[in-house]
């Protein structure tokens, strides 16, 4: 008697918990779409800060600046008040940024990322729902991707999917690796590249003018197995190269002039890592996918997220990939999962709108450089870089480069410090020696907020005009 009551009430039990279940699915499903439920309050509260106004001219964060306990605006450079309408006369037009160590240590608060891809926010600002993540309390909280590996395969798959549809790279048959930004990627390449058993360091070069943070992470990180021995022409014709083991960092488009570089070093004790973080359509015509041992890519440039850090290389060779795996296990057991999983959803987003983020930011780029162009043409005190005209197998034509950044001359014999010359007239941009270059160049950022970039054509319009106006005097 007691097994058939205790039975019945199991069975009760279970009959109830079956219609309870069947309420609450008909409750969150509702005219054939599903009610939001416990992600209810995360959405509002993402819609409810993306909502406030800034004028244009800034953007307010959920983690971002807060004053009790609501998030304000977060305003841009040279704009100022609760709402960042209030522009700051006389401002310094930022064309700078920190990519150097030593000026990281010294002073965080005073300078900003020139490399920050900023131009690429209003693309974003018109695609929010495909952009749009929530992600659970409990998502991905293991170290690992089903107890075996540091990365997600499905975001492998994704960004073969994105090098295909772009035609910039070769990803059949490669191994895909992730890091935190291009930058670990690049240190961890460097480390599977040295020599295992060696009393010879391998020589670490890249050629003038070069990306400053290849110097200055290979120095910093610098051990018995590699480094860093600076300009790769330098030792062209050193008789003694062809028994050295070399490691040439190729960076293609350059950082800071745009060209689309090539090794100088070639042979049998030679290894060479191509950074092709700007080799995207919106900063360079793709002549062609590259196909080289180890290529290196970021997200910043591709979508424009560089908070994200994450950053992949395209690697031919299994021992290489390998020894680039335990370097990042040792280093950082793997890749944040949050960061991978933005990634996924972001590119997925660049598949669904096709050539959409290209054709916006190429038209964005191309147009900063032809106003750029027609200011720096009124006069013959500076000069910028060399742009020719190549085809482009994205874009099914012939064009030239929309660069990423403005590597400026100045001219006249008097202005051997052409950084010196920019900040008198209220300009700040990157030093040419810290590119390995003469004083004579200045490296100016293309890819910030558009504020950003027309208070530098107004700062360098004034520059000219007032010198053409000192001429006539």
């Amino acid at each position: 008697m007691m097994k058939s009551i205790a039975s019945s009430k199991y069975l009760a039990c279970l009959v109830g918990s079956i219609i309870l279940n069947l309420l609450f699915i008909i409750n969150i499903h509702v005219g054939g779409q599903w009610k939001l439920s416990w992600s209810l309050g995360a959405a509002i509260e993402a819609e409810t800060v993306a909502a406030i106004y800034c004028s244009g001219h800034g953007r307010a964060y959920l983690d971002g600046l807060v004053v009790g306990n609501k998030p304000v605006c977060d305003c841009n450079t040279c704009f100022t008040g609760p709402d960042c309408s209030h522009f700051i006369p006389h401002c310094t037009a930022n064309a700078d940024g920190l990519e150097s160590v030593e000026e990281l240590l010294r002073d965080l608060s005073m300078h900003s990322y020139s490399g920050d891809p900023l131009f690429l926010e209003p693309f974003w600002m018109q695609h929010l729902a495909s952009s749009a993540l929530v992600v659970a309390g409990w998502h991905q909280m293991s170290y690992t991707y089903g107890g075996k590996s540091f990365f997600s395969k499905e975001l492998a798959k994704v960004v073969r999917k994105v090098h295909a549809s772009v035609g910039n790279a070769v990803t059949q048959n490669r191994f895909i690796i992730f890091g935190a930004g291009s930058t670990q990627v690049l240190s961890a390449a460097v480390f599977a590249l040295s020599p295992e058993n060696t009393s010879s360091p391998a020589k670490v070069v890249t050629s003038v003018p070069y990306y400053p943070l290849d110097k200055q992470q290979t120095q910093y990180f610098s051990s018995q197995k590699f480094k860093y021995e600076g300009d790769a022409y330098r030792w062209k014709n050193r008789s003694d190269c062809s028994s050295t083991n070399m490691i040439e960092i190729v960076t293609s488009p350059n950082n800071p002039d745009g060209q689309l570089k090539k090794p100088i070093f070639h042979g049998p004790n030679v290894k060479t890592i191509y950074d092709h973080a700007y080799y995207w359509p919106h900063f360079t015509p793709i002549p062609a996918p590259s196909d080289e041992d180890v290529m290196v890519f970021t997200l910043s440039k591709l979508t424009g997220h560089a908070g994200t850090r994450l950053g992949w290389a395209v690697i031919k060779d299994e021992t290489v990939f390998n020894r680039m795996m335990i370097h990042m296990q040792m280093n950082s057991m793997g890749v944040s999962k949050d960061a991978q999983l933005r990634a996924f959803k972001l590119l997925n987003a660049v598949l669904e709108e096709g050539t959409g983020i290209f054709d916006f930011a190429y038209q964005t780029m191309k147009s900063r450089w032809e106003r750029l162009v027609q200011t720096v043409s009124l006069s013959n005190r500076f000069s910028l870089q060399e742009n020719n005209p190549q085809y482009c197998t994205f874009y099914n034509k012939v064009r030239q480069l929309s660069p990423a950044y403005a590597w400026l001359k100045c001219e006249r014999e008097e202005d051997k410090d052409c950084y010196a010359v920019l900040e008198a007239a209220n300009i700040i941009g990157r030093q040419g020696n810290l590119f390995g270059a003469e004083d004579g160049y200045v490296r100016l950022s293309l890819v910030r907020t558009q504020d950003d970039f027309d208070i530098l054509i107004e700062r360098l319009h004034k520059l000219i005009t007032e010198e053409d106006g000192d001429k006539t005097m």
